[in-house]
This record gives structure tokens, sequence and C-alpha cells, in this order.
């Protein structure tokens, strides 16, 4: 029960990695409210998680509105009293190099990955301020480390959220609110695979993300969900504007 009394919003929470957290957070007792766009997912999501805890509260919500980010914090801290944990895992991907991006891709993907998650913490800080204590976790990436291969916006998004982290963790220091990025390898998740599916060849391309760490496998959601206990536990009290790399060894070679 590392999370015990601890109440935690996690965005993107229907799904891959953050539905895996959601999970994981209960079971470590902590009170979980997680928000996603996808309505239906987030019913599934409910039922699956009541049957671990009833603290828990799910609430359908495009982070991409401020008005959306606010009614979550505003609805968590209402219906649990306040919040010390901000898991922001909500995030999109996109196969494609600069001079086959959009601007209006760019803008999406800049949207649910960088703008959600300021639009989180510019709602969650003050509470966190109030209390004088909090813990930030927000997924980065290997892409925001080190260029991937024909994922432009996606890898220059999560470069972003290293940056925004960062800014976080010596604001806010004062208020005894850390924050720090979770790197994630390659996680299969459905995500994952709409990548591999958009590829030539598929199979052979998924192959190569497989193998292209020290470990030569894919990562999987409950790993990225443990790492994630570990940042919004007591344990890291000392850790804060830091990464924690959790990608097969990808960024080591």
């Amino acid at each position: 029960m590392r999370l015990a009394g601890k109440t935690a919003i996690i965005t993107g929470g229907a799904s891959g990695m953050g539905c895996a957290a959601v999970m994981e957070f209960l079971r470590q007792g902590a009170k979980v409210a997680f928000a996603d766009i996808n309505a239906q997912a987030v019913g599934e999501t409910l039922r699956e998680a009541r049957e671990i805890s009833p603290e828990i509260l799910g609430i359908s919500a495009d982070l991409t509105e401020e008005a959306a980010c606010k009614r979550v914090v505003e609805q968590t801290a209402a219906h649990f009293g306040g919040v010390d944990v901000l898991f922001n895992n909500l995030g999109i991907n996109l196969s494609a190099e600069v001079c086959e991006t959009s601007v209006e891709q760019w803008d999406k993907v800049f949207a649910v990955n960088v703008r959600a998650m300021f639009l989180m913490c510019k709602y969650t800080l003050p509470l966190m301020m109030a209390q004088k204590r909090g813990a930030v976790i927000n997924t980065a990436s290997a892409g925001g480390a080190a260029a991937l291969k024909g994922l432009a916006a996606y890898s220059a998004s999560k470069g972003a959220v290293i940056s925004l982290t960062r800014s976080i963790a010596v604001d806010y220091a004062p208020y005894n609110i850390r924050a720090n990025y979770l790197i994630p390898g390659v996680i299969l998740t459905k995500m994952t695979q709409m990548v591999i599916d958009a590829q030539e060849e598929p199979e052979a391309y998924a192959e190569s993300m497989r193998t292209n760490n020290l470990l030569h496998r894919f990562g999987q959601e409950q790993e990225i969900a443990m790492a994630a206990v570990y940042l919004a536990s007591d344990e890291t009290g000392f850790m804060t504007g830091a990464s924690l790399v959790a990608d097969g060894g990808y960024l080591a070679q």
C-alpha cells in the first residue's frame, strides 16, 4: 500500500499505460480520478476499477480544452477532498517526418501532448501549493531525449514535456512539490500497434522496434504503471526535475 492516503489524477486513464496505472494506483491504496476523451472506455475502466476499490472517479473530458481540465480538477477535489498526485499520461503519436506533417497535425499533437499537460498542471498546482505538498509525473518519451525516425511532431512534443517538467520542478520546489518525468521505451499498447500498422512493412517494423533495445523485447504497460507508483510514492521524496527511464536500455546504446 505504497500510496495509501493519497489522491491521484491520471489522464488518458481509460486505455494503455494510463489504464494500467489506474488499476495499480488503486491496488497501492490511492484514491484515483481518471480522465479520458473516450466515454465508452471510461465506463468500461470504471467497472473494472471498482472490482479493486470503490475509491474511483471516472470523467469523460477533452483535456485540450481549458474548461475541461478545470472541471476535472474541481470534480476530483470536491469528491476526494484534494489532490496529491497528478500523472499526466495522455498522449498521441503521429508517424510522419517534418515535410509530411500538416500544420493541423502538428497542432493536434502539441495540443494533446503538451497543452493538455500544461492545463492540468495549471489547475492542479494551486491545490498542491495550498497543502504544501504534491507530486507531478509527466510521461515523456525516448523521443524527447533522442530523435526517433519518422516521428517529428511526437519527438518535438515530448522534448517540450521534459522542459515543462523541469520548469515546474524549479518553480514549485518551495511548496514541497516534486515534478519528474517518465521515459518509457516501446511499450506494446494500442497506440504502438497503430504506429506499426501504419508502416509499409508492419512485421519488419515491429521486429525492429522489439529488438532496438538492450533487452530485445517490448515493454509492458504494467511495468510503466509500477514506475509511476514509485514516482508518486514518498520513496522518491528527494527526487525532482529528474527522469525515470524504463526503456529496456534503448538510450544507453
